[in-house]
């Protein structure tokens, strides 16, 4: 019986996904548990950056069966299943569990983000893993130069670092991804998920949203984390470091626990496994 993670990956989605999925596995490692993203470049970032032990490459998540076979345990992230997958599926599956239903809260990795005392960098901005319109790159090639750090995303594309390099005071590879988030006491992003590992942090950061995301708009209420948006980069960096002065008190930062969840599992594969000696 073995544990599949399904993560929704690419370079027009982000990576968003495929961290969630990456904290659990790790939790699961005892499992030795495989990791699936629909970009391979996904599952490479998580094995090397995130400490995920095995990983494939499977496009969509209806091709699952391919590598699956009847009463394996999958933990999916994904919007592509439908209320008939999801059915057929269950009935595959000796476990089945959905992120955002099954499995509902912050999901956060905290053995590798943790408390940071003095973080190194004061002020960082990270726009996200995927920039397919060139959102962010026609932010930045209208606005001047910024005394802030620039964390790069994953899928952002080649040569857009040497047009960083003239509006920033730093830019940082994206293979830097989980120190920068560790050490920034400030961070700007439009990632949600970033900005919880930031708070796992410590950190303080604020999230400005994107036209082409859609947000859990429940859950940045309920935590009270600041919100900007804005059109024009300095605009945006001048809302930021309002933000920063006016820093609210966050609330209700829980990250999930997935002990019960743990157990459960264990539960089923001990069980097969006296039942198939």
């Amino acid at each position: 019986m073995q544990i599949y993670l399904y993560a929704k990956s690419g370079h027009t989605i982000g990576l968003e996904a495929t961290k969630r999925c990456a904290a659990i596995a790790n939790f699961l490692k005892e499992f030795d548990p495989i990791l699936c993203t629909s970009d391979f470049r996904a599952g490479a970032f998580a094995k090397d950056l995130l400490g995920v032990r095995r990983y494939v490459n499977i496009d969509v998540v209806r091709n699952l069966h391919n590598i699956m076979q009847k009463r394996d345990i999958l933990i999916y992230d994904t919007p592509e299943a439908n209320d008939d997958m999801k059915k057929d599926m269950k009935e595959f599956c000796t476990l089945l569990y959905g992120i955002d239903s099954e499995i509902e809260g912050i999901v956060v990795d905290t053995s590798i983000y943790t408390k940071q005392e003095n973080p190194k960098l004061e002020k960082t901005i990270f726009f996200g893993d995927d920039d397919y319109y060139n959102i962010f790159l026609a932010l930045v090639e209208k606005s001047g130069e910024f005394d802030i750090n620039l964390l790069m995303g994953h899928y952002f594309f080649l040569g857009n670092e040497k047009i960083f390099d003239k509006h920033f005071a730093n830019v940082i590879d994206e293979e830097e991804y989980v120190e920068t988030i560790k050490d920034s006491k400030y961070l700007l992003t439009a990632s949600l998920q970033t900005a919880l590992e930031s708070l796992a942090c410590g950190n303080k950061p604020v999230l400005f949203k994107r036209e082409d995301k859609i947000y859990d708009e429940k859950l940045i209420e309920k935590l009270n984390l600041p919100v900007i948006e804005a059109n024009d980069l300095k605009d945006l960096l001048e809302k930021f470091d309002t933000s920063i002065n006016e820093y609210p008190i966050i609330s209700n930062f829980n990250i999930i626990s997935l002990e019960n969840i743990k157990e459960e599992i264990k539960e089923k594969i001990d069980l097969y496994n006296k039942l198939t000696r």
